[in-house]
């Protein structure tokens, strides 16, 4: 492996480990929603990203034309305000396994995009085999989800089902979306440096989240009545270790390797949350969680092992 692609796999590795916190997060926050998590999350991001951009913003702007004004817009819809919406909505009206199946082939997803693209130097075929090891990992976790769910919450009609569902698919494609396009704009914008483009996504996601502040604060009846000073250490620490620092290490990332290989490092995010989870609730991994590991890691290896040198008979 070249010094590139290893220092591509470790920023994978690093975004991935903080992205893992995100989903911890909602197990900390209680009585409080995710909704309400999730906007003051995305508020803090854009403060934050306000804050670091200000000394550079003339710098910047003459750069930014309405053609990236408008991606920005794009990327954060697609990979913030949409997808979090459309997951969360999946969540209730169809429990947890099925989204979780569903939107946990977004690795699969890139890596075919990646791969059927006019500029890509691996064909799809040699990434199968990659691609079977990452599906039977979500595959294992969604069983296991399957199993461990409370499906007494769940017993919505099968409309409502078929409507989680749909919602699930869109925002896997939301989220696909977002890497592709968010890849694409990095290669083309080669005058901004990563952070640059990862700060200026934060500030349009902040703009955005502030619209939701009020669906999420003021349309509750009930706020909970203590509590407040927990939540927003929470929330804002999410939004700088998981959005602002972890955003970073991603578009390093997806500088330094091709596409078919940026599908891959998204299931870092679902190692470390299984590590994260198993610490919080202080056990040891079941059988198929443990194989859900052994295969997410055999896939990614297996990617890495297929964008090294054909071998010829």
């Amino acid at each position: 492996m070249t010094r590139s692609t290893i220092t591509g796999i470790a920023c994978g590795a690093a975004a991935g480990a903080l992205w893992g916190l995100s989903l911890l997060a909602p197990e900390l926050i209680s009585p409080f929603a995710p909704l309400q998590l999730a906007s003051v999350r995305f508020v803090t991001y854009g403060v934050i990203a306000l804050l670091l951009l200000a000394p550079r913003l003339k710098k910047i702007l003459p750069h930014l034309g309405a053609a990236e004004w408008w991606g920005l817009l794009g990327l954060s819809l697609m990979g913030n305000i949409i997808y979090y919406s459309l997951l969360s909505a999946a969540v209730q009206l169809c429990g947890v396994a099925m989204p979780s199946l569903i939107v946990g082939f977004i690795p699969v997803t890139v890596t075919v995009v990646g791969a059927l693209r006019h500029d890509s130097t691996v064909r799809l075929r040699r990434l199968a085999p990659s691609m079977l090891l990452s599906a039977g990992g979500i595959v294992c976790i969604a069983w296991q989800n399957f199993h461990n769910a409370d499906h007494s919450q769940h017993h919505s009609s099968l409309l409502l089902q078929v409507a989680g569902l749909i919602m699930a698919a869109c925002a896997l494609l939301s989220w696909t979306g977002f890497v592709v396009k968010n890849a694409n704009w990095l290669r083309r914008l080669e005058h901004l440096s990563n952070n640059d483009w990862n700060l200026l996504t934060g500030l349009v996601t902040g703009g955005l989240a502030l619209l939701m502040l009020p669906l999420a604060f003021l349309l509750p009846q009930h706020l909970p009545a203590t509590g407040w000073a927990h939540f927003l250490m929470i929330a804002c620490g999410i939004g700088l270790m998981a959005s602002v620092v972890a955003n970073a290490f991603w578009n390093t990332m997806t500088r330094l390797l091709p596409l078919t290989m940026v599908g891959q490092m998204i299931l870092f995010e679902t190692l470390f949350s299984l590590f994260y989870g198993f610490l919080w609730e202080q056990r040891f991994p079941t059988l198929l969680e443990g194989c859900a590991i052994a295969l997410a890691i055999s896939g990614v290896i297996s990617c890495v092992k297929a964008h090294g040198p054909a071998k010829h008979s």
